[in-house]
This record gives structure tokens, sequence and C-alpha cells, in this order.
């Protein structure tokens, strides 16, 4: 099941694959976000990162919840929609990132699993997340979340 693509490539320019998971994780009709510094300034992403060797999406998910956000979570078994995006990542390189959208809930806060000192879990309700969110592939993929959860 391949999503759209967002971001441009560079022109002559190599974008390696780059696997990622992230989650939607809805508590109290918010949803949590993490804050992070980027070169051009402070910015909002949805939970989550790069799908490391032999894991597989949903563990990378649920990983990066806990790393970033401090966040033990349980997701949907399947991710509920994909979308690749060209980004350049903290290394100075744009990568293809192919990524993986997944639904779920807080299990339980637990500071210890968070080791990213440079991010900051921040709840937010959805519809303002739209417009906050860095990057369009997560404000897309919060857009479907809400469409899926309004029903036909």
């Amino acid at each position: 099941m391949a999503g759209p693509q967002f971001g441009k490539p560079q022109p002559g320019v190599a974008h390696p694959d780059r696997p990622v998971a992230f989650a939607v994780i809805e508590r109290d009709g918010l949803i949590a976000l993490v804050e992070v510094p980027r070169q051009w300034g402070l910015v909002l992403d949805l939970p989550g990162g790069g799908v490391d060797p032999g894991e597989s999406e949903i563990q990378a998910a649920i990983r990066e919840c806990g790393e970033e956000a401090g966040l033990a979570v349980a997701l949907d078994a399947e991710p509920f929609v994909r979308a690749d995006h060209y980004y350049l990542h903290s290394d100075g390189v744009v990568r293809n990132s192919r990524g993986a959208f997944f639904s779920g809930r807080v299990l339980a806060e637990d500071p210890a699993l968070k080791i990213e000192d440079d991010h900051t879990l921040t709840w937010m309700e959805p519809q303002s997340a739209l417009v906050r969110l860095d990057r369009e592939s997560h404000a897309w993929a919060v857009a479907a979340w809400l469409r899926l959860r309004a029903g036909p």
C-alpha cells in the first residue's frame, strides 16, 4: 500500500530511502506531539522515527514513543496510512522517509523510557496540530486519522 509523496527532491542528488514509523496517540481528545529543535527553529512532529535493522515498523513506533516522549503505548496492528517525504535529516542528508503511521493509545507515562533529551512531549487538539506540524506528511496523516475516526 503506497501513499502520497511529500517534499521536493534535490535535482541530481541521490535520496536514499529511510523506513520510518510514527504514531498518532490520543488521550482525552488530544494527540501527543514532540517539540524538537531543528536548524530552522523548534518544530512539532508526531512521535516516531527510523526503523532500525531487524525491527518491524510497529516495534520502531513503540520504541520511538518511549524514547522521544516517555510514553508506553499500544498501537493498532497495521498502519492506518503510509506517506513518503523527502526530508532533510539532522545529519544534513535529504532522505526519502518511507513512513508508516499507526494509531494508538497511552498505556502509561514512563520517564525512564525517554532518552532523547532534546524532545519535549506536548499534547494538542488534532485540528490545531494540522497547522502546527512541521512535516506535511504528518499533517496529512493526522487529517487522514481524523477522517477515519469520523466514519463514513
